[in-house]
């Protein structure tokens, strides 16, 4: 079946019927004959801040210059055009398939039966940290060039079989336009991964941005578990996500105060780097900007534990941090019945080389020449945000 046509520049497009995905302010459609482009339709007539906004990305040249593997897809699901109707009015823009099988929410590495049925074999805590890596990394680079994220989501992020990250609705990101001075806020936001200050109607900024990637980056760590999960014992059941951020009750920091779901994750399973990380993040950075860790703090923590993982050598799929003496999955698997990483009755593992310590996919090695540029392009970064 065929949908409508729009206008791509002066180009004529065909697309499909229905959308790829929808949503409250706008559906997403394949275009007919170019699988590897799709059309974001706005369901009200969008006006001419967004239509202003758009153009300007359009000149933009984000994240550009900076070395990648070959088989890396685009950091950002960046527009690539307008998209109008017949009589030339603004509709929205085309950008980028990201879709499945090749890319997934981010959300699917968060519970075991998506990993199993979304993710390669090798998904186990290995591919985790990799993945909290180019999150943070990705988000230093953003930082860097003044963009923020603002909607900063497990949804809002797509992830590969090698564990590389893109960044979706991209039409929502904050920047301040280079040529002309013009700021463009985020309106959106997620609560679950909004810091109080966002919550509170104040504008997207790099701390914001740096409070979501703490809570993504240990959702990743912890197969799935969110810090600010559970209820505090001196609220009422009722309680949820939000709440608890905005009240700064986090089982993590406060494990005595707050009831959580049995099978939680123990926050032990981090790093000790890491785990301070996220501490502080919980804890006096909810509600202290100054005192929450940044994305280059998150991302120097993460670089170091990367060639310290230890593979298991009991069960396939069990890696762990190189700060514990045995498996911890290998125990939570005996004390729940539950594996967090293998279907039912996995087979004992054969020994497994370790990753190299500068692959840019989750779990795979790459060329030397490779790392090395990266290592490089990495330093030089941080250098320059340090120096800022």
């Amino acid at each position: 079946m065929t949908g409508r046509i729009v206008l791509l520049g002066q180009e004529e497009t065909r697309l499909a019927a229905e959308p790829l995905k929808s949503g409250g302010q706008a559906a997403v459609f394949p275009v007919l004959g170019a699988g590897h482009t799709v059309v974001k339709l706005y369901r009200d007539p969008p006006g001419p801040d967004q239509e202003r906004r758009l153009e300007r990305m359009l000149a933009m040249a984000p994240l550009g210059g900076r070395p990648v593997e070959a088989a890396q897809p685009p950091e950002l699901a960046w527009p690539t055009a307008l998209a109008r109707g017949p009589r030339g009015e603004f509709l929205g823009y085309a950008m980028r398939s990201f879709g499945e099988p090749g890319h997934v929410q981010l959300v699917g590495l968060f519970t075991r039966a998506q990993r199993l049925r979304l993710f390669p074999p090798r998904t186990d805590w290995r591919f985790l940290l990799g993945v909290a890596w180019n999150l943070a990394f990705m988000t230093v680079r953003m930082h860097h060039e003044g963009l923020f994220v603002g909607d900063f989501s497990a949804s809002n992020v797509v992830v590969d079989a090698n564990g590389f990250v893109t960044f979706l609705d991209c039409d929502s990101i904050a920047f301040t336009d280079a040529a002309t001075g013009e700021h463009f806020p985020c309106t959106m936001q997620t609560p679950d991964y909004s810091a109080p200050e966002r919550q509170e109607g104040g504008p997207a900024t790099a701390a914001s941005d740096d409070f979501a990637l703490a809570v993504l980056a240990y959702q990743l760590l912890t197969a799935g578990n969110h810090p600010f999960g559970g209820v505090p014992r001196d609220s009422d059941s009722q309680s949820t996500v939000k709440d608890n951020i905005a009240s700064s009750a986090s089982y993590v920091v406060r494990p005595e105060d707050i009831v959580v779901p049995r099978g939680v994750v123990d926050p032990s399973v981090l790093p000790p780097a890491l785990l301070e990380l996220a501490r502080t993040a919980f804890g006096p950075g909810v509600l202290d900007v100054s005192a929450r860790p940044s994305a280059a703090d998150w991302l120097r923590a993460l670089d170091g534990e990367r060639g310290r993982v230890r593979q298991c050598g009991d069960r396939p799929r069990h890696s762990y941090g190189g700060h514990l003496g045995a498996c911890p999955w290998c125990a939570r698997a005996r004390a729940t019945g539950q594996d967090a990483f293998n279907p039912p009755a996995a087979a004992p593992a054969a020994p497994v080389p370790a990753a190299a310590p500068g692959a840019t996919g989750a779990g795979q090695p790459v060329p030397v020449a490779l790392v090395a540029v990266i290592v490089v392009a990495v330093l030089v970064l941080l250098v320059v945000i340090a120096a800022a």
